[in-house]
């Protein structure tokens, strides 16, 4: 297989949420402890969000100011150097993220020094692709009517990712399922039930069958695993 074998974990309150108020309660506290232990353990080549997680958790809504860019000519793919092989892959069809360098910025190494991959569509700013070559950041352009399988195949042949943590949010996991690109589902679940606002884990899901791996009990969370 030349796409990465893909692991979706997530925290989840009890009624399957993935946002909303819940996740900042202190009964979610050790849920997300657990949550944040798990993904270093894991160990994978690359996480990778969708642009409202991405620009929530790394950006904080920055975006360059693109009339200082002239259009990128240039039709291809982006790889730029980079000092380890550790990725963070940003779901951002359309360039809508603001990067201030090419690494993620962060204190855990469970996402610190992360080179950054762009997966943009054709509808993107040529102008943003310029931007990206200037900072240093990593793009592949994709067909959206193939969106995630071709990023997928590109993320494994061009960057040699061979495991890929997907976290959200809930529109994108959604998007991963209808490709049938999720081969194992990880979740804490924390002892709390979301509010109605809370989008849930696959947002559009398709019916999709799994058989559960394993159920571990952890203080007061549950860690749920299944397989494809």
């Amino acid at each position: 297989m030349t796409r990465p074998y893909v692991i979706c974990h997530m925290v989840t309150s009890i009624d399957g949420k993935v946002t909303g108020d819940f996740l900042y309660s202190s009964a979610c506290e050790e849920a997300t402890e657990l949550y944040y232990k798990i993904n270093r353990g894991y160990r994978a080549d690359a996480f990778g969000c969708g642009r409202i997680t991405m620009e929530g958790s790394f950006t904080g809504g920055f975006y360059p100011e693109l009339s200082k860019y002239e259009p990128c000519t240039d039709t291809g793919d982006y790889i730029a150097p980079r000092r380890r092989d550790f990725f963070a892959v940003a779901f951002d069809r359309l360039g809508r993220l603001g990067w201030r360098g090419p690494e993620i910025v962060d204190d855990d190494p469970g996402y610190g020094e992360a080179h950054i991959i762009e997966v943009l569509t054709n509808k993107a700013d040529k102008r943003y692709l310029t931007y990206l070559r200037g900072m240093g950041i990593s793009y592949i352009l994709v067909p959206e009517s193939e969106y995630i399988v071709k990023a997928l195949e590109k993320l494994g042949t061009l960057f040699g990712i061979r495991t890929l943590l997907l976290e959200g949010g809930s529109v994108i996991n959604g998007a991963f399922i209808r490709s049938g690109a999720v081969d194992e589902i990880s979740t804490v679940v924390s002892p709390i039930v979301g509010d109605r606002d809370g989008l849930p884990l696959f947002d559009g899901a398709t019916v999709t069958s799994y058989t559960l791996s394993t159920v571990e009990k952890v203080g007061g969370c549950v860690w749920i695993k299944y397989k494809k």
